[in-house]
């Protein structure tokens, strides 16, 4: 494992600039950043998701491995050339996404983010995590970024999807569905 921080502040970006993992220097605002900045930020929304005691043990270990990828994703977006996300990252997504959908209703309608703290939580998470895939995907119109981390954050906003879905019910007993017409009432 490299450095431990004794330290927390260095002063080093003090002038706008951060240290990649790779020990080069750049703009706090450079592409790169703001996307591994960006998957940071959507890791501390799950943990809000994970602060909720009503979710079960097993959506709490779900989102635990998913934290632990997030960190992995983040770190190959920091180390230029690094690689640390793999298609059995995904697979398991997937595994997981396939195994919780199985129990819901099928969709007829769109879902409001909502239906109770979790689950509002989670529909927040995954929005982060949409922002995240797309800074990525600005990133990789300028610089190499494997498929992997774009098939991974795109994966994880559909599983986010229906942890929520799951949630609202668990929370709620059911999900908030949108009333297209409300737009056709007169009032």
């Amino acid at each position: 494992m490299g450095n431990r921080l004794s330290k927390i502040y260095t002063k080093t970006g003090d002038d706008g600039t951060t240290g990649l993992g790779d020990g080069s220097r750049v703009s706090k605002d450079c592409l790169r950043v703001e996307a591994y900045g960006t998957v940071d930020e959507a890791n501390s929304a799950i943990g809000t998701v994970l602060a909720n005691k009503s979710v079960s043990n097993d959506i709490r270990r779900c989102l635990t491995e998913v934290q632990h990828d997030l960190f992995e994703l983040g770190g190959e977006l920091c180390i230029p050339g690094h690689r640390a996300i793999e298609n059995e990252f995904i697979d398991r997504l997937e595994r997981e996404l396939d195994r919780l959908n199985s129990d819901l209703p099928p969709l007829k309608d769109f879902i409001l983010p909502g239906g109770g703290q979790a689950a509002a939580a989670c529909h927040l998470a995954r929005t982060v995590v949409r922002r995240a895939e797309r800074r990525v995907s600005t990133l990789r119109g300028q610089e190499s970024v494997r498929d992997e981390v774009l098939r991974y954050l795109n994966r994880l906003s559909d599983l986010l999807f229906v942890v929520a879905r799951v949630l609202a019910r668990a929370e709620s007993g059911q999900e908030v569905i949108w009333d297209r017409s409300r737009i056709h009432k007169s009032d």
